[in-house]
């Protein structure tokens, strides 16, 4: 008996069969990844923790951590190199600075008076002349022709006047013995008082001319410096022309314009007033050159409403030619003198929240925080009013570190001083390093 042939509906059965069975296998293996990476994980974290205690329990940390502690330590017990300087007593110059302006006291633009050709230039650009020193030479020939024209007039009215007196002569003469009238007498003594009239014209013509002829020679009106040629031999030169021949400015002596703070006008007038010298002295832009020194002249006439100052003028040698006209120079005038002042270095000075204070070096190397009132500072010194004595020593260089209280080691300006004690060790360690490496390299 044959098995029947099974139904088309019968075959799927076993894939079905097969399928459902390997899904319990695909989550076994899900299971299996998760628990292999969460025991890894757990194993790098119990290895994580057990390095690090190792690391914090181990002899150099221990000596790393207790380093550390020193080095930071309490900010009382520490000392602070600084630098020091005593209070002194003495004599204090208080001094006005300005900005001024090197102003000639005399500058002249050299113009021809006459109209002509320039012939010759007589001075080189720059040059010092003095006062009648010859500068240029126009044409004079038109002007000799002028002379001559006027001097020929003047002999011909002069023989004409001489005829005339002969005449009046001869005409009183007659009128003498009833020859002629007195009408002819009148009008020949009338030609005489024309000829004579006309002679005196004719001299101012010959002064003219010879005034014109002189002014062909173009000399120095001033002593200074000629600037540069502003026209070249060779021109029609004229006296209407702006720019003229050359520009003489002098130098020697010369004045210097600065302003000041109108308060501080009342002290300078007083000692203008007093008949006193005030020394003046000039300086380059940084202040570092002087450039001449003189005194005081005068003060304007009025205060400038719009800045609140009033312009000074000094007057300086300038011998050796230092100053030039339109420079600008730094002023310093001394106003006053304020003798046994307590001064200070102005480096000393601090300012803070309650004002201005400067840090003292007691006997126990302690500071402490001293109020002063500050009065005139002139450059590196300042005048103390009051807050501290003289002789005491205060601290110059340093202070940003210090507290009041603070530990204090007296240095000199020049002397290393480290940052810290740490720094110190490092850097000692370094210079061991190097002298080994040294010695190594001489092996």
């Amino acid at each position: 008996m044959t098995d029947p042939e099974p139904s088309k509906f019968d075959a799927p059965q076993p894939a079905a069969a097969a399928h459902s069975t390997s899904r319990p296998r695909q989550a076994h293996w899900w299971w299996i990844a998760i628990a292999v990476l969460g025991a890894a994980a757990i194993g790098g974290a119990i290895w994580y923790a057990s390095g690090k205690t190792l690391t914090a329990t181990s002899p150099g940390a221990s000596r790393g951590a207790a380093g550390d502690k020193g080095a930071k330590g309490d900010p009382a017990s520490r000392v602070v190199p600084v630098v020091a300087a005593p209070v002194k007593q003495g004599t204090l110059d208080v001094y006005l600075f300005a900005l001024g302006t090197v102003t000639p006291l005399n500058a002249v633009t050299v113009r021809s008076r006459v109209d002509g050709q320039l012939m010759k230039v007589a001075f080189d650009e720059g040059q010092m002349v003095k006062q009648g020193d010859l500068l240029a030479q126009i044409d004079p020939r038109p002007f000799e022709v002028q002379l001559t024209l006027a001097s020929g007039q003047l002999a011909r009215d002069k023989a004409l006047l001489e005829n005339a007196r002969v005449d009046v002569q001869r005409y009183r003469t007659l009128l003498a013995q009833d020859s002629i009238s007195k009408q002819q007498v009148d009008t020949q003594e009338s030609l005489v008082r024309q000829y004579e009239a006309a002679l005196q014209s004719d001299q101012g013509n010959i002064d003219n001319a010879k005034l014109q002829l002189t002014y062909t020679r173009v000399v120095a009106p001033i002593s200074g410096r000629v600037g540069l040629r502003q026209v070249d031999p060779g021109n029609i030169v004229r006296a209407s022309d702006s720019n003229g021949i050359v520009v003489i400015t002098q130098l020697s002596p010369i004045g210097v314009v600065f302003p000041i703070p109108e308060d501080q006008l009342p002290r300078v007038m007083k000692r203008l007033s007093a008949g006193d010298r005030i020394p003046v002295e000039a300086y380059d832009r940084a202040q570092k050159e002087k450039l001449g020194s003189g005194r005081l002249l005068t003060a304007d006439n009025q205060i400038d409403t719009a800045t609140g100052t009033i312009k000074l003028k000094a007057e300086f040698p300038n011998t050796d030619g230092m100053l030039f006209a339109n420079q600008f120079v730094n002023v310093r005038m001394p106003v006053e003198t304020r003798p046994n002042a307590t001064l200070v270095p102005t480096a000393a000075i601090q300012r803070g929240v309650q004002g201005t204070f400067v840090y003292v070096v007691k006997d126990d190397k302690t500071v402490s925080v001293a109020q002063v009132q500050v009065g005139s500072t002139q450059g590196e010194v300042t005048q103390i009013e009051s807050g501290v004595a003289a002789g005491a020593m205060v601290v110059v260089d340093g202070a940003d570190r210090l507290r009041e209280g603070a530990k204090v080691e007296v240095v000199t300006r020049d002397a290393p001083v480290p940052a810290s004690p740490e720094a110190a060790k490092r850097g000692r360690g370094k210079d061991g390093a190097e002298r080994r490496k040294d010695k190594a390299k001489g092996a």
